[in-house]
């Protein structure tokens, strides 16, 4: 076998996928299928919901465009452009910050993890979690770490992230937190503002010089994973940025952005690292080691795909067009949010905090055999199972579910 021994044995398809397939099969066949698999937006009749304006975007991009090589890095104008999407409302984050283009928010999640982390030490992260966060930790010689997402009222357990952050900086002497707010990938829980000041305090108490003594003080890195930040609640989804301006200067602040689920365009693979780094010398060296990463992954990002959402965020005409699609997205989203929750409740059901976002996740302690049982009835949900308590959970990708099959899948989950 020529195939190292540490590769030997890896599944060959990702388990989201492959229930997708089969969903999509049985319905090809004429069965009545709910698929609450993908994370993708679909109309109501089932369809991938594609916002019109971003679509012609992506056809308008001369030929050129499309052929030829973008920088390694990305270009300045999409560069500028996603810093300013997401951080114009924060002069502070802002005035400091770089950006790296990147395929798509995994790319993103990739060069943090290989930038900020030695080989043989842990990504930190809540206990339910994006399952592609553990294969790119292993996939680049890292593991990954878990502290309690949920307390006993529901609330977010900060208490777990800080035993948990401060064991890693005693081992490891830095620590990298991975954060997917707001919209959590998988629960669909969203921090309340009282719950990121309680992490804020937190990560600023656990920040610091390390020198070998255990003290539970390192280099602290909070990257947080924003990639369903627009599909989230009624509240201003840049809202929390503005909690983050203490850190600054002691935690490294970065960002995951993508344009998959901002602009519904999966395929284009188009995202990028934002860090914000308060010192010039600092900030050229991060920005210069990103790039080398990027030179030595996948080289350079979809030129094309580049210039289309370039133009998405900068033209003034092009950019309403697209908020004005998005908030049509966004209300059926909330609509089927509501409906479930008004029927989930009264079915006692139990998940988080759900506000909106893709998806929910409902606990069950027998997720593998309730799963089962629900594709016999033809509706498909994601079985969860956390290795280190052994809990379940079923990941519902309410994104992929027209309003009018919300009750049967609530029938089913109940």
């Amino acid at each position: 076998m020529h195939l190292i021994p540490a590769h030997q044995g890896r599944p060959s398809d990702d388990p989201i996928f492959s229930l997708h397939r089969e969903a999509t099969q049985r319905s090809a066949r004429g069965e009545a299928i709910v698929n609450a698999t993908i994370g993708a937006l679909l109309d109501d009749d089932g369809k991938l919901a594609i916002m019109p304006s971003t679509a012609r975007a992506v056809h308008e991009v001369p030929a050129v465009d499309w052929a030829s090589y973008a920088p390694i890095a990305g270009t300045p104008e999409f560069l500028r452009a996603v810093v300013d999407d997401l951080l114009s409302g924060e002069p502070a984050l802002r005035e400091c910050a770089v950006s790296i283009a990147t395929p798509g928010g995994s790319g993103a999640l990739r060069l943090a993890i290989n930038n900020f982390l030695e080989p043989g030490q842990a990504i930190l992260t809540t206990s339910w979690y994006w399952a592609p966060y553990h294969t790119l930790s292993e996939e680049s010689e890292r593991r990954l770490e878990t502290f309690d997402m949920f307390g006993p009222s529901g609330e977010f357990d900060v208490a777990s992230l800080d035993a948990a952050v401060g064991r890693q900086l005693a081992a490891q002497g830095r620590a990298l937190v991975i954060l997917n707010d707001p919209a959590h990938n998988p629960t669909g829980f969203s921090l309340s503002d009282d719950e990121w000041r309680a992490v804020v305090d937190c990560l600023a108490a656990r920040a610091g010089e390390n020198e070998g003594k255990g003290d539970g003080k390192g280099e602290l890195t909070l990257l947080v994973d924003c990639a369903y930040f627009l599909y989230g609640g009624a509240r201003d989804p840049r809202a929390f940025l503005a909690h983050l301006r203490p850190l600054l200067g002691t935690v490294q602040l970065l960002f995951a952005w993508t344009a998959s689920k901002t602009f519904t365009q999966y395929g284009l693979r188009v995202g990028a690292l934002i860090a914000c780094v308060p010192d010039p010398k600092e900030r050229t060296m991060v920005e210069s080691a990103l790039s080398y990463s990027c030179r030595g992954t996948w080289s350079n990002c979809n030129h094309g795909g580049l210039v289309a959402v370039t133009r998405m965020l900068v033209d003034p005409a092009l950019a309403r067009a697209c908020t004005a699609e998005r908030a049509a997205l966004t209300s059926q989203l909330r609509a089927r949010v509501a409906a479930f929750n008004g029927l989930a409740r009264s079915r006692g059901l139990r998940y988080p905090r759900y506000e909106g976002g893709f998806f929910v996740t409902v606990f069950n302690d027998d997720a593998m055999a309730k799963a089962a049982a629900m594709r016999v009835k033809g509706v498909f949900v994601v079985p969860q199972v956390q290795k280190k308590t052994g809990l379940g959970a079923l990941r519902v990708a309410l994104c992929a579910v027209a309003e009018r099959d919300i009750a049967r899948l609530v029938d089913a989950l109940a």
